[in-house]
């Protein structure tokens, strides 16, 4: 469902990575443990495998967004548990002694590559690695919110940016557009956004939707989240506590067009 993957997006910044590790030493296991606790706080380790069998039948208890998988092991090494896993829908971070494995983790797209005995930079720089990625996986998201907009010919979500991440949000949320020089305030019903894009931009992604109406130089507001017009001020209070301005050249075309 689409609104479920919209809401999945919305709250990725809030998400912890639900992670595995795999690793036949119990040493090493406590260690990576105790090393993403303290460092990397967006990890939330849901359990710890001593082999692959073991890690097949976490894998669909936990469905994981990320596995830390060694590459030596009894029975199965690391690397064949792709051949046994139906949709790999999870990143791999690999953990090794041995230097030469590297090119070979990266030949089953692995995130990256940890030697032993781990460096916490390393670490560090491997998770933020995998954060991207996960963000990355969400682009089909993304474009379905595009071709809904081209087939339904009706422009239902924007894509934003907040904080170095993209997120689909839902026009029916947004309650007014305030522009800031060359940048401009998106203010929703939970959150408010600055984008690095002018007024202009978003009144012509809107051009279509007869809800959202220019109203000021600097304002671009919602009609359906109007409460109150101040004739004499020349300003609109709408839902959130949020106050626009109507500018003297937009007044009557406001006025007629709410009936005022």
């Amino acid at each position: 469902d689409l609104n479920e993957r919209i809401n999945l997006q919305i709250n990725l910044q809030k998400m912890k990575i639900k992670t595995l590790i795999v690793d036949d030493e119990e040493s090493a296991r406590d260690v990576l443990v105790n090393l993403l606790n303290r460092f990397c706080p967006d990890v939330e380790v849901l359990a710890t495998c001593e082999s692959v069998e073991e890690c097949l039948e976490a894998i669909k208890i936990n469905e994981p967004n990320l596995i830390f998988l060694d590459i030596e092991m009894p029975n199965y090494a690391g690397f064949e548990l792709f051949k046994l896993v139906d949709n790999v829908n999870f990143e791999t971070v690999f953990t090794t002694a041995y230097e030469q494995y590297a090119i070979k983790a990266f030949e089953v797209s692995a995130v990256d590559y940890l030697l032993k005995p781990i460096d916490i930079d390393r670490l560090k720089s491997a998770v933020e690695k995998v954060k991207n990625q996960i963000d990355v996986r969400l682009q089909k998201d993304r474009m379905k919110v595009f071709t809904d907009t081209f087939t339904q010919r009706k422009l239902n979500n924007i894509v934003i940016i907040d904080k170095g991440c993209q997120i689909i949000c839902p026009i029916e949320t947004i309650i007014a557009f305030e522009a800031q020089e060359s940048y401009c305030t998106i203010y929703t019903s939970t959150n408010r956004y600055v984008q690095s894009k002018n007024l202009k931009h978003f009144e012509s992604l809107l051009d279509e939707n007869k809800e959202f109406v220019r109203v000021h130089k600097s304002w671009i507001v919602n009609l359906k989240k109007l409460e109150s017009y101040n004739k004499a001020e020349l300003r609109i209070q709408l839902t959130g506590g949020i106050s626009a301005k109507v500018s003297k050249y937009k007044k009557q075309e406001f006025e007629v067009l709410m009936a005022f």
